[in-house]
């Protein structure tokens, strides 16, 4: 691989010169070397040097060793031996990741140190914000960076519990085919073709086609992808990047359980039925299309400047009889139920649901100046510039219809007839701006000393309509996000350091089941403090630790007297306190390891409800581990054996807390076994995950103020072959 400026080099330099200026009595100058190209071969392929967020966000250029903030980087090799079809498959090697509603067949979340990702504003595509309801599509992404933590500096008005950013694949001489299979009898075809076709101008095409045979029984899907990334070197100071990629699926989704009664967990899940199936039902279609352009001009050593645009568009049209509550069950008549959660017996209620055209839309441009300087025997890294961000959302009138009333324990679905209304015209629901300022400067005082100090301005403009048009919501805010971090490097191979940092998340919209149903809440700022160490424990093995705490005005329903029952506040501290251990490389020249714990303490206090605290609050196991590795085996260097274990600890999934899902432990493996075929490398992979097909929930987490329970995914087998043309 090629690393230009390669920075722990140019850090040492810069070093050496600040010293030999001490010394005379010249002019202050940046003291920014020429550029060194090191040209050099690596095996470990699970370990990162270095991420976009650096780039991007309020990190500067060092490398990954040398930044303030927890970063996990999922690179091509782990998603290749892995083999992950979707967010929640590709996420859980890192223990301070979980699934937070992430129904199979369609588009996911989670959540990251307990807090929810917004998906309107927690993932970027090549470090522009993009619109997160679509299906993960992973053939043209070279890796997967997560940011843990708080990102306002780095991205304004986002959840506090950190950024998901996916990096496309540049051009290179690669010509690749992939066919694959699973146990279920599920297609697989991928193409991954490029080159450099002058020295200035190059091409990478992916593309895949997938017809999948559901492990839940009536979601068979199908999905078409491909994705075109361009590097035009226009001169030695002007380069251009252009990503983009487009992608069309189809396919049932499957609902969630809830709570039996609201308290009870079903006794008797199946990990394969589809609650609430009916055969008039439409297959879910989400099209999707991501761009990036990003042209970088140098002015000098010391001086460059990048300007970038980005375009996120998704198109979902919703169909699905929907399992949802027992408002009109026969057992939940009395009202002693909670019409929104199942029936103390399983019984559910089925919905008609269609929602065609929902459309979400992202547009965001930024401009940024990078440079150089020093101030007496000080050197400085400083990064400036400005963000504007849209978002539109435009949607039908939806139906949702109630159409019958099933149980949990029914073999098939009674049939019911679907609804005869239709979804009425489209309208804009939302428009969104977000414009900012920011700056934030890296200061060298030493060798061994540096400190890191920016902030963001964030001006939001929001509106939102009811589906005929009305305003219901008109928010406007301006505030100041700072960030600081203090790093000590006392020898090349340890960073620590100690930060704090503010942010910025929108208020949640009321349940309707609440007194306030529908009523948006204001938004709410949050407070990060972290302490970290990195330590290269060899050129190929980091360790990473890291110590927080994130404080956040508490939202939830709150019991009252209202007819209601409950209004839907803002009241007291959601704080969550954690440790997290993270290690990533080649441990010896046969083995590979990424291995990840978090334990944390979320708590919700001075609520004014104190069934709800002193306790963990919902769906964020206390205990988390995940391990995955890859052995040679040294008799037989063509063959690799993988294998990994996922542990979580009982998940709270009612907030009094007295409920829980228990405990589980899953185990993975897989082997890789490199040949060739006419000369051509030929590699085949096969992944095995829960091998011993334990059953487990790895869910508890809500969507639009309801709760929902999803069963762990039963053992599955899949198979690939990777040709090189």
């Amino acid at each position: 691989m090629t690393l230009t400026r390669t920075p722990i080099a140019l850090a040492v330099l810069l070093s050496v010169a600040a010293a030999a200026h001490a010394t005379d009595d010249t002019p202050p100058q940046a003291r920014t070397l020429p550029s060194i190209d090191v040209h050099a071969t690596t095996t470990d392929g699970y370990r990162a040097a270095d991420s976009q967020l650096d780039t991007f966000g309020s990190f500067g250029s060092a490398p990954l060793h040398d930044t303030p903030a927890a970063i996990t980087v999922i690179t091509r090799a782990q998603i290749d031996d892995r083999q992950p079809r979707s967010l929640s498959e590709l996420v859980r090697g890192d223990a301070a990741i979980n699934d937070n509603y992430a129904p199979a067949g369609y588009y996911q979340d989670v959540s990251i140190r307990g807090f929810p990702l917004d998906l309107a504003t927690g993932f970027r595509f090549n470090g522009m914000i993009m619109s997160a309801e679509q299906l993960l599509a992973l053939e043209g992404k070279e890796r997967v960076e997560v940011l843990k933590g708080l990102g306002g500096l780095e991205a304004g008005v986002v959840e506090p519990g950190g950024l998901v950013n996916y990096v496309s694949k540049r051009p290179a001489d690669v010509h690749n085919v992939t066919v694959g299979t699973d146990s279920h009898g599920s297609t697989y075809e991928a193409l991954d073709l490029g080159a450099w076709f002058t020295p200035g101008f190059g091409l990478r095409v992916n593309a895949a086609n997938e017809r999948t045979h559901g492990v839940v029984e009536h979601t068979d899907a199908r999905r078409s992808f491909v994705s075109i990334g361009a590097d035009w070197k226009i001169t030695d100071k002007a380069t251009l990047l252009l990503d983009t990629d487009y992608q069309t699926s189809g396919g049932n989704s499957a609902s969630g359980y809830q709570l039996l009664g609201g308290t009870a967990i079903p006794a008797h899940p199946s990990r394969t039925r589809l609650l609430g199936y009916q055969p008039w039902q439409r297959p879910v279609g989400i099209h999707s299309s991501n761009t990036s352009l990003r042209f970088n001009y140098r002015f000098s050593e010391q001086w460059n400047a990048q300007l970038s645009a980005g375009h996120s568009h998704t198109v979902i049209d919703d169909n699905v009889a929907f399992a949802y509550g027992c408002f009109y069950a026969a057992s939940c008549a009395s009202g002693t139920t909670p019409g929104y959660f199942f029936a103390p017996n399983g019984d559910y209620d089925v919905y008609d649901y269609r929602s065609p055209d929902d459309t979400r839309q992202n547009d965001e441009v930024r401009a940024s100046l990078t440079g150089t300087f020093a101030t007496g025997a000080i050197d400085h890294e400083l990064n400036v510039g400005a963000t504007a961000f849209r978002r539109t959302v435009d949607q039908r009138a939806y139906v949702y219809d109630y159409v019958g009333t099933a149980n949990i324990d029914d073999p098939v679905v009674p049939v019911f007839p679907g609804s005869p209304n239709q979804p009425g015209p489209s309208t804009r629901r939302l428009t969104s701006w977000q414009r900012t300022l920011f700056a934030i400067d890296r200061i060298h005082l030493s060798d061994t000393w540096q400190v890191l100090a920016g902030t963001r301005l964030v001006k939001l403009n929001e509106r939102a309509y009811d589906d005929t048009g009305a305003l219901e919501r008109d928010t406007r805010l301006t505030k100041a996000l700072p960030q600081a971090a203090v790093l000590w490097q006392p020898v090349t191979s340890l960073t620590t350091y100690v930060s704090y940092g503010e942010g910025l998340s929108l208020g949640r919209e009321a349940p309707y089941w609440t007194s306030n149903g529908g009523t948006t809440l204001a938004p709410l700022h949050s407070r990060q403090a972290e302490a970290g160490v990195k330590y290269a424990l060899s050129d190929a093995l980091d360790l990473q630790a890291a110590v927080y705490r994130i404080r956040q005005s508490y939202q939830f329903a709150q019991p009252d007297g209202t007819v209601e029952g409950f209004t839907f506040v803002q009241h007291g501290e959601e704080v969550h306190t954690g440790v997290e251990l993270n290690l990533a490389g080649r441990v010896t020249d046969n083995l590979r390891l990424t291995a990840s714990a978090n334990v944390i303490r979320a708590r919700a206090e001075n609520t004014g409800t104190a069934s709800y605290e002193d306790h963990q609050v919902v769906n964020v196991p206390r205990y988390r581990t995940a391990v995955y590795a890859d052995y040679t085996l040294p008799f037989a260097p063509a063959l690799a054996v993988l294998g990994g274990w996922r542990y979580a600890s009982s998940n709270v999934a009612t907030p009094d807390g007295s409920t829980r899902v228990p405990a589980y432990h899953v185990f993975d493996a897989g082997l890789r076994y490199a040949t060739s075929l006419g000369g051509h490398a030929m590699t085949w992979r096969l992944s095995v995950d829960n091998v011993f097909n334990h059953f487990y929930w790895r869910d508890t987490g809500s969507s639009g103020g309801d709760s929902y329970l999803f069963p762990g995914m039963p053992r599955l087998a899949r198979l690939s072959m990777t040709y090189e043309l």
